[in-house]
């Protein structure tokens, strides 16, 4: 039993939902998101509230029950209040900034990293070691920040690399002399 597929959606005001076929597409103060889901998949809408059926009890119903529901329900959060990822720059000389629609990082290699701008994602620069990711797809925002992240990822030794702001890094010892 599903249940995450069980749970209701509630679709918060100014937010629009339609159904074509196996399209959803999501509209809401912040943009428009549109996705095509599987056609097995039963998606109801009443008094505001969606639901996800599955027509059997058969494994791959089950697995696409939950993942079907938690798909719209990113959508519509998504339109709504958006989506963020925090990471922030440890080591010395490591750096970002801002340069016209592209981000510049500075990771201990011979030449920066440049990173183009990506359409939906708006990529802020606070302070030069700390980035925020804002868009309203959950995935493209996830994906986006993994990119950035693994420019130079977090060392176990010093603890030097780009990581979440709220990622624990497990500290190792060096070696020690006999």
């Amino acid at each position: 039993m599903s249940r995450i597929g069980l749970k209701p959606i509630e679709i918060p005001e100014g937010v629009e939902l339609k159904l074509n076929g196996t399209t959803v597409t999501v509209k809401g103060p912040k943009g428009e998101l549109t996705r095509e889901l599987h056609s097995d998949m039963k998606i109801n809408i009443e008094d505001n509230v969606l639901t996800v059926e599955r027509p059997s009890d058969h494994k791959d119903h089950r697995a696409l029950h939950g993942t079907t529901r938690s798909l719209i329900n990113n959508m519509v959060e998504g339109v709504s209040k958006g989506f963020e990822k925090s990471l922030e720059i440890i080591g010395v000389g490591y750096r970002a900034q801002k340069q016209g629609n592209k981000l510049v990082v500075s990771a201990g290699y011979s030449h920066p990293v440049e990173i183009d701008a990506i359409d939906g994602i708006e990529i802020d620069v606070p302070k030069n070691t700390q980035l925020t990711i804002k868009g309203i797809d959950k995935e493209l925002v996830g994906a986006v920040a993994a990119n950035i992240r693994a420019i130079r990822p977090p060392e176990p030794y010093k603890g030097k690399g780009i990581r979440y702001t709220d990622e624990y890094v497990r500290r190792k010892e060096g070696k020690t002399a006999k």
